[in-house]
C-alpha cells in the first residue's frame, strides 16, 4: 500500500479509502489509485483486512453514509402498523446503525414521487443504494421506476422481484414448511395439512407448498392431504373451509392465518384436543400459538449487509446475476399443538 501511495503521491490513508471505494475520495483519484494498485499487483491481506474490519466495528460507529429505505407497500404507514413489515424495518435499522449508516425513508406509491425527483434526491444526499421493504401482495415493482433500478443498487426483502429481478433476502419458506411439517409428525400427527392463500404461495414462487409436498412424500398416500388455497374467499364464505375440512380430515393445520382458529371454533373443534394448529409465521401478538419464527428482523439485517457490500464493490443497476440470502427459521412451542397420542 505504501508503494501505491508513493507512486500516486497521496497518503496511505487515501489509498486505503480509495481501495474501499469510500465516497471521501473523488472518483478520479480513486480510479487512478486503482489503476496503479492493479499495475503493481496489489492484493489485500485477508488477515489484516479482517482485523481492521473488527477494529473499525468495535468502535462506536459514526453515521458516515445514507441509505434509502423504500416502503413498497400500498399502505403509506406500513412501517408502523402492518402485522409483519415493522419487524423487517427493525432489523434494517439495527444493522445499519451498527455498521455506521443511516436511512432516509421513501414511500414508493407517493403520487408526488417521480423517478426523476427520487434520482435528484439520491444524488443531492449522496444516497448510493437502498433496501426495498413491504412487498406483500405482488413481486413486481412499479414500471415507472425502472430508470432508478438501473442507476442504483437495491436489495429487496421478503420476496424475489421480477422484471426487474433484484438481489433479495428472505425467509427460506421451503425449509420452513418442511421443518414445520416434520415437527407435526414428531408430535404424533398423521395428517398435517396446509391452509394458505394461493396469492401468497404464488408470491413466494410456491416455496410454502413445495416444502409441504416434499414432506408428504414420506407418508403413505392415505396420510397425504390437499392444501386449502381459498383463504381470502373463505373470509366471506367460511363454508368453503368447512367443506375442505370435512373432505380432507386433517389432524393438524399449518397456516399463516389466525382466523383459522375462529373457523374451527365455529365448528366446535377444540384446539389442540381435536386438531392442532401451527403458525407458519409466529408473531409476538399471538404468543400462545405454536409455530415457526421466520426471523424477519434478521432478513432485514441481511438485506443491509448485502446492499453495503454491493455499494463497496461498485455495483450499479440491475444485477446480471441476482443473489439471494435465505434465512433459516426456528420452532416456537405453544398451546395450539400437543402430542397427538396423548
Amino acid at each position: 500500500m505504501g508503494d501505491v501511495a508513493k507512486i500516486a503521491k497521496v497518503s496511505i490513508n487515501t489509498v486505503s479509502l480509495a481501495l474501499r471505494r469510500s465516497p471521501r475520495v473523488s472518483l478520479a483519484t480513486r480510479k487512478r489509485i486503482e489503476r496503479i494498485a492493479n499495475k503493481l499487483g496489489y492484493q489485500k491481506n485477508p488477515t489484516v483486512a479482517h482485523l481492521m474490519s473488527q477494529l473499525r466495528s468495535s468502535r462506536t460507529p459514526k453515521l458516515k453514509e445514507i441509505l434509502a429505505l423504500v416502503n413498497a407497500n400500498t399502505d403509506q404507514y406500513a412501517f408502523l402498523q402492518h402485522p409483519t413489515i415493522p419487524t423487517y424495518v427493525e432489523g434494517c435499522r439495527r444493522r445499519a446503525v451498527k455498521l455506521g449508516y443511516s436511512f432516509d425513508e421513501f414511500w414508493l406509491h407517493d403520487p408526488d414521487l417521480t423517478p426523476e425527483r427520487l434520482e435528484r434526491i439520491f444524488k443531492n444526499r449522496n444516497i448510493r443504494g437502498g433496501v426495498i421493504v413491504g412487498m406483500m401482495n405482488e413481486n413486481r415493482l412499479p414500471a415507472r421506476f425502472d430508470p432508478l433500478w438501473n442507476l442504483f443498487p437495491f436489495v429487496v426483502t421478503g420476496v424475489r422481484t421480477h422484471n426487474p429481478t433484484l438481489s433479495f433476502s428472505c425467509t427460506d419458506h421451503h425449509a420452513l414448511s418442511l421443518k414445520a411439517f416434520e415437527q407435526a409428525l414428531q408430535m404424533g400427527y398423521q395428517r398435517p395439512a396446509l391452509v394458505l392463500d394461493h396469492v401468497i404461495d404464488t408470491l413466494v414462487e410456491g416455496r410454502f407448498s413445495s416444502g409441504i409436498f416434499i414432506a408428504q412424500q414420506n407418508l403413505p398416500r392415505t396420510g397425504r392431504t390437499h392444501p386449502f388455497y381459498l383463504v381470502n374467499e373463505a373470509r366471506s364464505n367460511p363454508q368453503l373451509f368447512h367443506r375442505w375440512l370435512k373432505k380432507e380430515k386433517p389432524d393438524c393445520i399449518l397456516t399463516l392465518y389466525h382466523i383459522v382458529k375462529k373457523w374451527l371454533d365455529d365448528l366446535n373443534y377444540k384446539v389442540p384436543e381435536d386438531i392442532g394448529l401451527i403458525q407458519l409465521e409466529w408473531r409476538q401478538d399471538h404468543p400462545n400459538w405454536a409455530g415457526m419464527n421466520q426471523h424477519n428482523d434478521i432478513v432485514g439485517e441481511a438485506a443491509v449487509e448485502m446492499i453495503i457490500s454491493m455499494i463497496h464493490s461498485g455495483s450499479v443497476g440491475v444485477p446480471s446475476f441476482p443473489r439471494a440470502t435465505l434465512i433459516g427459521s426456528s420452532w416456537i412451542d405453544g398451546k395450539t399443538i400437543g402430542h397427538a397420542d396423548e
